[in-house]
Parts: structure tokens; sequence; C-alpha cells
């Protein structure tokens, strides 16, 4: 491989690999909250049910 090929080699690797790492230290410092609770998925779904299927008039 010519050194320009390595060179940017290595640059895709640092910016692949360092925004992997970029994202997992944030989200270990802020981890996700608000997470929605089986509960309400199935009490929303059973009201989605409800509904009437979409339907689009064109």
């Amino acid at each position: 491989m010519s050194a320009s090929a390595v060179v940017l080699m290595i640059v895709a690797m640092v910016l692949l690999w360092g925004g992997l790492v970029a994202v997992i230290l944030f989200l270990r410092a802020r981890p996700e909250t608000g997470l929605v609770e089986p509960s309400e998925l199935v009490a929303q779904d059973e009201a989605r049910e409800q509904q009437p299927h979409p339907t689009r008039d064109t």
C-alpha cells in the first residue's frame, strides 16, 4: 500500500473508532431516561386496536 492509502486508512479508523468511543462515553455519562414501561406499551396497543385503520383516499 502506498503512504497516502495508509494515512487515509488511519484517518478513517480514528474517525470510526473514535466516534464509537465518544458515543459510549456519552451514553455512560447521560443514560437514556424516560423509558416506556411495558404496561404502557400494551395500553397503547389496545387503544390503537380500537381506532379504525387509516386509509388513503386519493
